[in-house]
C-alpha cells in the first residue's frame, strides 16, 4: 500500500509530501494519523531546524469524504465530534503550532476546505499564483472544523466570515489580500527552503522562543475548538445538511427554514 505521507530530510530541513496525488491529497484518516505522528516525532528530535509541508501539484483538496462511506466510520468520527478533546480533525491542524521549529507550507494547484485549514496551521505559507483557496464547508451545509478558530487569527473578521459563508473558490492575489497566505512565488519551494535556510542560520532557542511567545499572543482556548465540534454536530444532525448536498448538484433544490436560533 503507497504511503500517504513522504518525508525527507535534507541536513537540518525536513519535507513532508501528502501523497494522494490520484485524490489531490484529499484527506485520508490514514493520512491525518501519519501526519500527527510525523510531527510528535519532529517534536522531539533537536536535529530538525525547520518543516516544509507540500502536495506537489496540488496542496490538499480536502477531506476524502468516500472515508466516511462506511457506517463504522462516520460513527467513529462522530465520537471525534463528541468527546471533550480536541478531535483528530482540529489535531492535524493545531499540532504545528506546538512544534519548537517553523512550520513553513508550499502551496500550489488547490488548497480547500480541510487542505486550506492544514495549510493555516503551518507559521508561513508560499503559494504560486495559479493556486486556489476556500473555506469549502458551506457547500456540503457544514461549517469549518478543524481548528480554523485558530489558525485564521490573522484574517480581518469580515473577510473569514465572508469566506466561510460563500464557499466561494479565490485565486492566490485576493488570498494574499486576505491574510491567507505570506507569500506569492512561482518557484515556491525554492523560496521555502530559502526562508528555512535563513531561520536554521539562527539561534534555535530564539527561533523556539519567538514562535512560542507570538502564537502565545492568541491563545488556545478549548471551550472554542469545542464550539467548533458542537456547530458540525448539530450541522449534521439537521435537515439542510441533506439538501446542501443535493444543492452542491442541483441549484433547484431548495433550503428548509433556518432550524437553528
Amino acid at each position: 500500500m503507497t504511503s500517504p505521507i513522504l518525508i525527507t530530510k535534507q541536513d537540518d530541513i525536513v519535507t513532508i509530501t501528502l501523497n494522494r496525488p490520484d485524490k489531490k491529497n484529499a484527506m485520508s484518516f490514514e493520512m491525518m494519523h501519519a501526519l500527527i505522528e510525523i510531527a510528535k516525532d519532529i517534536r522531539k528530535d533537536k536535529t530538525v531546524r525547520a518543516v516544509i509541508i507540500t502536495g506537489g501539484a496540488d496542496f490538499c483538496s480536502g477531506l476524502d469524504l468516500s472515508v466516511f462511506g462506511a457506517p463504522r466510520r462516520m460513527a467513529w468520527a462522530m465520537t471525534q465530534l463528541i468527546k471533550p478533546a480536541p478531535s483528530l480533525f482540529q489535531e492535524v491542524c493545531l499540532i504545528w503550532q506546538s512544534l519548537p521549529v517553523p512550520v513553513i507550507a508550499v502551496i500550489d494547484g488547490v488548497c480547500l476546505g480541510a487542505g486550506l485549514q492544514l495549510a493555516l496551521g503551518a507559521d508561513i505559507r508560499i503559494s504560486t499564483s495559479r493556486a486556489k483557496f476556500a473555506i469549502l464547508e458551506a457547500k456540503w451545509g457544514l461549517v469549518a472544523d478543524m481548528g480554523l478558530t485558530h489558525t485564521a487569527k490573522l484574517m480581518r473578521a469580515d473577510h473569514l466570515k465572508e469566506l466561510a459563508m460563500t464557499a466561494r473558490v479565490i485565486g492566490a492575489a485576493e488570498a494574499g489580500d486576505y491574510k491567507l497566505i505570506t507569500h506569492i512565488d512561482d518557484e515556491p519551494m525554492a523560496k521555502a527552503q530559502s526562508i528555512a535556510k535563513e531561520i536554521a542560520a539562527r539561534s534555535p532557542d530564539a527561533v523556539y522562543a519567538a514562535k512560542a511567545l507570538i502564537n502565545g499572543m492568541t491563545p488556545k482556548s478549548h471551550r472554542k475548538l469545542y464550539q467548533e465540534k458542537l456547530w458540525q454536530i448539530k450541522l449534521i444532525l439537521g435537515a439542510n445538511r441533506n439538501l446542501a448536498i443535493k444543492k452542491a448538484k442541483d441549484d433547484g433544490v431548495e433550503f428548509l427554514k433556518r432550524q437553528f436560533k
